[in-house]
């Protein structure tokens, strides 16, 4: 059994298809057509059930997969040490980000980092909550940023910072000229507007609802925390914001942000990472970076 073999079986699965599994291994199809056979014929098991239309796991494949996958990962893990050692700054790092926190934190973090360490390649995955705790958790990404809650235990994290939530209106609406803070057990009765299942800060909105005895009355649900808010400014609904991400006053379809009542609800962003996984001196060096950059930023 040879290591490319366990490259092989992985894209085969991966694509379920030869030709397309070949192009992205840069061999001929006979070629990998070739190894596949060789190698089940070697352990004495079938791997794959080839039909006209598809390529499909056995049982037998898909434990192989797994185990093939650990070794891989545990090599390219063994490598990065090593790079470490003999380039100590050099690598590259695989970040994951959140599409609505990364486009506000990223480019302050990032020139900082490229800065100081100008020899590290920054490669970044924009996802859902949901998808990159996935990716994570198989080590397809280094780290992650994310806010609580984490659903996979097998993450670990670590604190960035505490961001405010507050609330968005319609310009036109009865609390848009409200002094005090609202509480959201008023808001029971309006429509909300939230983001699509599998972006974490929808969990967020309905936990603050469910506290406070209701569920929210959804009217839209989007994927892009810019179209909550211009839904909102247009008046279709309202719905709760990270303070990170609101708009100036001046802005086109700019909604009327409130304040919610004490004790003000906040979300906790985090830098995540797979747990037990070795964590390169490129990715601690990023953590240190988001942290005293944010910190300098917000606080």
């Amino acid at each position: 059994m040879e290591f490319r073999q366990l490259q092989y079986v992985i894209q085969i699965a991966k694509e379920k298809n030869f030709s397309r599994a070949a192009e992205k291994l840069h061999i001929a199809q006979p070629s990998l057509s070739q190894q596949l056979s060789k190698l089940e014929k070697e352990i004495g098991v079938l791997l794959f059930r080839r039909t006209t239309n598809s390529v499909e796991l056995t049982h037998a494949g898909n434990v192989f997969v797994q185990k093939a996958q650990t070794i891989i990962d545990s090599i390219e893990q063994l490598k990065q040490e090593l790079d470490d050692l003999a380039h100590m700054r050099k690598g590259k790092l695989v970040v994951g980000s959140l599409p609505m926190t990364g486009s506000h934190v990223l480019p302050l973090v990032l020139p900082v980092f490229g800065r100081r360490y100008p020899e590290i390649e920054i490669v970044l995955v924009e996802d859902s909550s949901s998808r990159l705790e996935q990716l994570t958790a198989s080590g397809q990404t280094d780290l992650s940023l994310l806010s609580l809650p984490l659903t996979d235990p097998t993450l670990t994290w670590e604190p960035i910072i505490e961001e405010e939530i507050c609330l968005a209106v319609p310009p036109t609406h009865a609390l848009a000229d409200r002094i005090d803070a609202i509480h959201i057990s008023e808001l029971q009765a309006e429509p909300f507007i939230v983001l699509k299942k599998g972006q974490g800060f929808r969990q967020i909105a309905f936990e603050l609802c469910s506290k406070h005895g209701f569920e929210p009355r959804i009217v839209f649900e989007s994927g892009n925390i810019e179209t909550v808010q211009s839904l909102v400014a247009a008046g279709m609904g309202i719905a709760f914001v990270p303070k990170m991400v609101t708009r100036a006053k001046w802005s086109e379809f700019a909604p009327v942000y409130l304040p919610l009542a004490e004790p003000a609800p906040s979300r906790t962003l985090v830098i995540a990472s797979k747990q037990g996984r070795y964590l390169s001196k490129a990715a601690e060096a990023f953590i240190a970076t988001m942290k005293t950059t944010l910190e300098q930023h917000y606080n």
